[in-house]
């Protein structure tokens, strides 16, 4: 069963809001602004900045580093840096979702090693999850980890890992027993040093002709015992928590945010009637979506695991955000089209088929959903 309770904002989230645009509008103007897609723009020194703000690891503990401040806040942050097509690549996973699974699941060393860096905006993790032929399928994964002395010998490739060329560590889901009629058991999940393990990273190079993708091989990787994460088995809870944070964010329906920006602008201030009816159909669906994945963030908040709810933002929010671009398009179809409009939609569609692919493909999502409901 689903059910997405009403969440409010912080009262003052309207401050929150002025400091994050005023930093915004004197550290990264408007003209240097890419698209909504929390995958543009690796800028480690941008990353920095953030860090100094405390704008990365908000909700975590002092000690480490964290703000201590509740995921309302950070959501508010989060979306004001989506909107204006931020350069938040390099330190997103690592603040999104590997720093919450060592803070729930991590030794005290662990924390101590890893999280500060984070905080700083100086350290930056990819995702080892999918690998050739099992997609989001993560029961299926064939990457293999053999105990040895001191620690374990990894095997096998995983797969659309972003940035693992250009970040520092990837937290890898890995089969440390053999595969038994319980698919979710005998699942383990390691920190992978990418520029100090015998790991080979290979870029993949995607339409538009960028290297975020990449294809990551363990041969005969030795990684020893203290960079396993939790228990040895508990692979499949640590994992399914982590995709909470990963499918409920508003990353989820932004990422064709500036299309529907440049659509406004480019019909000013006397819109036809079918382009306002276009504009407000537009507006209902974000409004809707972040009504959700806010009521989302409200039970992390309270220490909730919402598996099903997460997915659902993520299925609805992806299909969204693909289906906007072509709307907008049309909405401006008989006339010339500004070329501010012409870009973000060249950028946006470039990237948009990663959309329903990564944190979940649709199938894997409604299988999600499905079981939530009872009805798989």
């Amino acid at each position: 069963m689903m059910q997405y309770d009403r969440a409010e904002l912080p009262a003052h989230h309207d401050e929150i809001r002025r400091e994050v645009r005023a930093f915004l509008k004197q550290s990264f103007p408007p003209e240097r602004r890419a698209n909504s897609d929390f995958t543009s723009g690796h800028n480690p020194a941008f990353s920095e900045q953030l860090g100094n703000k405390g704008w990365i690891g908000m909700t975590w503990p002092a000690r480490y580093g964290g703000g201590e401040k509740t995921f309302f806040e950070r959501y508010v942050v989060t979306e004001e840096l989506l909107a204006a097509g931020a350069p938040v690549s390099a330190h997103w996973i690592a603040d999104r979702q590997s720093g919450p699974l060592l803070l729930r699941y991590g030794s005290q060393a662990q924390r101590e090693r890893y999280l500060p860096d984070i905080t700083a905006g100086k350290s930056y993790f990819s995702i080892g999850m999918s690998e050739p032929g099992s997609g989001s399928d993560l029961a299926s994964v064939r990457t293999s980890a053999v105990r040895g002395d001191g620690g374990w010998v990894i095997n096998g490739t995983k797969l659309w890992s972003t940035d693992a060329h250009r970040n520092h560590f990837m937290i890898a889901l890995v089969r440390t027993r053999p595969v038994s009629d319980n698919r979710h058991a005998g699942l383990s999940q390691f920190v992978i040093d990418l520029r100090r393990d015998n790991v080979a990273v290979r870029p993949i190079l995607n339409m538009g002709g960028q290297e975020d993708f990449n294809e990551v091989v363990f041969e005969d990787t030795f990684v020893p015992d203290d960079r396993m994460i939790g228990e040895e088995g508990n692979g499949w809870e640590q994992v399914t928590s982590e995709l909470s944070y990963e499918r409920s964010g508003p990353e989820r329906f932004l990422s064709a945010f500036r299309v529907y920006v440049e659509l406004i602008r480019a019909v000013g201030t006397e819109p036809s009637d079918a382009q306002a009816a276009t504009i407000g159909r537009l507006a209902a669906h974000f409004l809707t979506l972040r009504r959700m994945s806010i009521s989302v963030a409200g039970m992390l908040e309270s220490g909730g695991n919402p598996v099903v709810e997460a997915a659902l933002v993520k299925e609805l929010g992806n299909n969204f955000e693909k289906e906007l671009p072509d709307i907008a398009r049309a909405a401006l179809a008989g006339g010339a089209r500004p070329a501010a409009f012409e870009a973000a939609y060249q950028d946006t569609m470039l990237g948009s088929p990663a959309f329903t692919l990564r944190g979940g493909t649709r199938e894997i999502l409604r299988g999600v959903i499905a079981r939530g409901l009872g009805l798989r």
